[in-house]
Parts: structure tokens; sequence; C-alpha cells
């Protein structure tokens, strides 16, 4: 096993504020991590830093063996599988979904003059049928509900069958019932021996799906807690996270809070 990520002494500083870090932090290639924390606290920073999108202003990071400054990171996105309400806004409203997919395999959103061959279709086709997609197949992007569109992120990401999944908040705005068939989804991806390093940014501990094995807590560009779930999920630490007292219970492999 090797590390995916890492992290030493990284911070971002915007208008000489520090929006995270200082942070050091490893996540291995067989590790699913949860990060969680309040709204500021520096979790689509850190992701967008692991998807080669932002560059540190101090201290390093590596990603998939390769320092970000002294590397081609155009050449190393194709690694990485990122799925996020910012991607899907580039997706065009009246693409299908089977090219939605499949355009991954040229890193581009929207089907242009690029050829694909025999073996790009079978494998959107593949992930579509993993997300529950392949009956929305020829079904225009822009039609789709909430949740479809959630899953069809999910299945673009990992069409290219990254080394790295990073998960930008995936199951914002869904329903109940659209939530928990994302949750059960995502934790049998999880579970699949096959699958990269994953890791999700959320707000809820509901969202955490079973095969997580590590979390990241932070509050205020700060590491508050990291490393196994068990030992990072309770209450005083959460609380400590949302400054204000929370109480954490554990059922069946599902996280729930709620004010204490």
């Amino acid at each position: 096993m090797t590390n995916v990520l890492d992290f030493h002494d990284a911070a971002v500083v915007r208008d000489g504020r520090t929006i995270l870090g200082p942070l050091t932090w490893q996540v291995d290639s067989a590790e699913r991590w949860v990060i969680l924390g309040p709204n500021g606290a520096g979790k689509t920073t850190l992701l967008q830093l692991a998807a080669t999108l932002l560059h540190p202003t101090s201290g390093t990071v590596t990603v998939l063996g390769e320092e970000l400054g002294k590397v081609d990171v155009f050449e190393m996105r194709p690694r990485i599988g990122l799925a996020s309400s910012a991607m899907a806004r580039l997706i065009p409203p009246g693409e299908t979904v089977l090219d939605a997919v499949m355009t991954a395999a040229y890193s581009v959103a929207g089907r242009w003059r690029e050829e694909y061959e025999d073996v790009d279709e079978r494998r959107a086709r593949r992930v579509l049928r993993q997300w529950r997609l392949d009956g929305l197949q020829d079904r225009r992007f822009g039609t789709l509900s909430d949740g479809e569109q959630k899953r069809v992120q999910i299945a673009r990401a990992t069409m290219t069958d990254p080394e790295l999944l990073l998960l930008d908040e995936p199951a914002a705005s869904l329903d109940l019932g659209a939530r928990e068939e994302l949750i059960e989804l995502l934790g049998w991806y999880a579970s699949s021996p096959g699958s990269p390093a994953v890791i999700m940014v959320t707000h809820h501990v509901e969202e955490i799906p079973p095969g997580f094995g590590h979390a990241l807590l932070l509050r205020e560009a700060r590491v508050v807690a990291s490393g196994p779930i068990a030992h990072v999920l309770d209450s005083p630490q959460l609380s400590e996270a949302f400054g204000r007292p929370l109480q954490v219970t554990r059922d069946g492999g599902r996280y729930a809070a709620r004010g204490a």
C-alpha cells in the first residue's frame, strides 16, 4: 500500500487570511476518508488541492506520488475522479447521460469532435449499470432529478478507473429516498476491493456510507481530529468541530448527530 495523498505543513492563504492549514495528512491507497466541518472550515479548499485544481501557498502537497508545482497537473487529472456541483455545471443540459459519462475519457464536458472507441462506450455502459443508470442512458442530463444527476456525476468520475476518487457533498439537496439509494451505492463502492482511495466531503454524519474507515474534522482551517472513524466521530470532537454541544450515535455502521 502507498500514499495517494501526502500533505506536509500545507497551507492556503488568500488576501492575508489562512483558509486552510497548516495541515499534515496522509491518505493510503486502500483508505476511504470522510471530511466534516462547518461552512468555511476549509473542506472544499482541501479537496481542490487533492484534485490539483489549487496549489498550496506554503508547505507541500504530493498527489499520486507527484509534488504540486513540480508536475504537469493536466497529465495527472485523468488519474483523479472528481464529482462536484461545479463539475455538474459544466455538463451541457442537452447531453445524453451516456455521452456525459463517456466524455470523461477525454477529460472534457460536452461532446465535440473527439472520436471514441468501442472500449470507451463499453466502459461507460458498465459504470452506468454499476450506478443504476443504465435505463437512463439516452435521457438528457438536464431532465434528470437531483439524485440521478448526482449519480451521473459519480459514474463519470469513475469512468476512467481513477486512482483517487473525490466527492464533494454528493448527497447535498437530495430527498430521503435518493440520499439512501446513493449512500447504499457508495457503501458498495467503498467496500469493493478494486476501488481506489475515496475522499468524501459532507456536512452531515448521516450521509457517511458504511465502508468509510477514516475521518478528518476541520474547524476554522485547522484539524480538530484525524484518524480511524470510530476514534474521531465522538461527541466531544464533533462538538468542538461544529462549535456547539452534539451527541453522536452509531447504529449498524451508520452515524447520527443531534444537539446535546
